[in-house]
């Protein structure tokens, strides 16, 4: 019986170094959040802070821009994950389990739509928005969020939906369940992890989303923090704004950081469902 194959160190070396390559511009924004706004004016900065505070994050929570903008990334992102996620769950189960005119063309179409490029958008949205009133507003950012996150929402359930077996249906219908029961009572909680993973998925696109969030409003009434960080400046004229934008962008990024860790094996589980079938 042979034994475990051993692993070339240099893949553990290759692993560390790409580790460290994209680790690194996160520990730069961190060490440049806890230094001093003199730092850029005293001559070159070090990678670590001589002396740590926490100005630059009393700054940026004192500033209306980034807290509205806060309260507006988390609404809009939330709205547009709750939505993206229930029509992507009924999409997705029509996909996976019915047989229907236009089911290819229909997946081609929503495969094409995710290849789109946003900035070819930007001008009609821009006008069309203006005309209906929805400009600068949340809805304004929502529909387009939804436009590009379904896509992806759909094919992410589609395969959690053809991995559930068709019997499970069937038996619960047999034992006298209607089709929206077993529905709801069997498929959606068997299907739980792939809904949860394509949740976060969503959530993570909507609050990152810049270009729309820059180009769909103007003021702070739907301004999102990736938007609202380009507006960011020092205290004054003679103040780089550098350390607070780094400040700013630790407090919207850990959070997301710890939700990856936590859920990667979800967010892998999601993403490689239905690839390879046993």
């Amino acid at each position: 019986m042979a034994g475990p194959q051993r692993t070339s160190p240099w893949w553990t070396v290759w692993g560390l170094v790409i580790l460290v390559w994209a680790m690194f511009p996160l520990a730069w924004m961190v060490s440049l959040a806890f230094k001093s706004p003199d730092t850029f004016r005293t001559g070159t900065p070090s990678f670590l802070p001589k002396e740590w505070t926490w100005e630059n994050f009393r700054t940026v929570f004192s500033d209306e821009l980034f807290t509205s903008a806060l309260r507006n990334s988390f609404g809009i992102a939330i709205i547009a994950t709750a939505l993206s996620v229930v029509v992507a769950m009924f999409a997705a189960y029509a996909i996976a389990r019915l047989e229907f005119p236009g089911k290819r063309l229909l997946l081609s179409m929503a495969l094409a739509i995710a290849m789109f490029p946003q900035a070819a958008l930007v001008g009609p949205l821009f006008n069309m928005w203006r005309g209906l009133g929805i400009y600068d507003t949340w809805l304004g950012l929502i529909i387009p969020y939804l436009t590009f996150a379904l896509p992806l929402s759909i094919w992410t359930m589609s395969a959690f939906f053809r991995q559930i077996p068709w019997e499970m249906e069937q038996a619960a219908q047999v034992d006298g369940a209607t089709p929206w029961q077993a529905f709801r009572r069997v498929i959606v909680p068997l299907a739980a992890p792939g809904v949860f993973t394509t949740a976060i998925l969503t959530f993570f696109f909507c609050w990152n989303e810049f270009l729309f969030a820059i180009s769909l409003t103007s003021t702070d009434r739907a301004r999102t923090v990736p938007a609202a960080l380009s507006f960011f400046t020092g205290q004054s004229q003679f103040q780089s704004p550098v350390t607070a934008v780094m400040a700013a962008s630790v407090v919207v990024t850990i959070p997301i950081v710890i939700l990856v860790l936590v859920f990667q094996r979800r967010i892998v589980a999601g993403l490689t469902s239905g690839a390879v079938k046993g």
